[in-house]
């Protein structure tokens, strides 16, 4: 019995894996970066905060922003700033703009 559940199991995992991942292959960091012209203000075009009160977003893990950007836009997180602009992207948006921030490398140096 359990080598027939085994390969069911193989493939739900699989399935999973697929699903999980597909948002990530179908977004356009060219189109997300066009997009971004909307989020340099507080997060700069190249995810650098420009000020004291917005993070970072460069080289952040694109599955983890998007879920923040649908998060501020579901209201399950509250942003006097960012769920007034994320009310506004539609899933395609959310994906583009997380591809973007998400290809965006960088390095740290750490002191001597």
């Amino acid at each position: 019995m359990t080598v027939t559940k085994t390969p069911l199991l193989l493939l739900g995992i699989a399935a999973l894996a697929v699903a999980f991942s597909a948002p990530a292959q179908a977004a356009d960091p060219a189109a997300g970066r066009k997009k971004a012209r909307q989020c340099q203000t507080c997060h700069g075009i190249d995810g650098i905060a420009k000020i004291p009160i917005a993070p970072h977003i460069a080289g952040e893990n694109q599955i983890y922003l998007e879920n923040q950007l649908k998060a501020f836009r579901s209201g399950k997180r509250e942003h006097e700033i960012m769920s007034v602009v994320a009310k506004g992207l539609s899933d395609e948006d959310i994906s583009d703009l997380a591809a973007w921030y998400a290809s965006i490398k960088i390095t740290a140096t750490m002191p001597e």
